[in-house]
């Protein structure tokens, strides 16, 4: 997607409108348009970054540090018990500009953990050949930030 059609980045330079809650040259936070409860944010990179991969390496420790902040400002800010942070890598992701949801939770308001169905592997070992091809790609792939410290 060419940066100059993201609404993401129209919101982040000030084209367009936007609920901000925070700002700075990092990041850029705004109220979700359609929200499951009141106060749920929505935390974007302030550059144009389609998903999680296409941030640097050193962007992604001050990008999520800012998201950190933000998750408790919205359960401060909404009198909430806790939160759901949780973003979607192209799959599901509505917008193609990497943008994490900070939603407030509360016990009985009816969300149920994930919002998909969870199931269980067949087998120790198929879970433990799954495990392998994930090492396997952290070691050699595109998007390979490294070893892991």
């Amino acid at each position: 997607m060419d940066e100059a059609a993201c609404i993401f980045c129209e919101i982040a330079a000030d084209g367009s409108a936007g609920h901000r809650v925070f700002e700075d040259a990092t990041a850029v936070a705004f109220l979700d348009a359609r929200p499951l409860f009141p106060g749920h944010v929505l935390v974007v990179p302030r550059r144009h970054a389609e998903t999680l991969t296409d941030l640097s390496a050193e962007e992604v420790g001050p990008f999520f540090a800012r998201v950190q902040r933000i998750a408790g400002a919205v359960e401060r800010g909404m009198g909430a018990t806790g939160s759901f942070v949780a973003a979607n890598n192209r799959v599901s992701q509505s917008v193609p500009h990497f943008h994490v949801h900070v939603v407030p939770r509360n016990r009985k308001d009816g969300l149920r953990g994930f919002f998909w169905p969870r199931g269980r592997y067949a087998s120790d070992e198929e879970a433990a050949e799954v495990a392998a091809r994930v090492r396997a790609a952290l070691t050699a792939g595109p998007g390979d930030a490294g070893p892991v410290p």
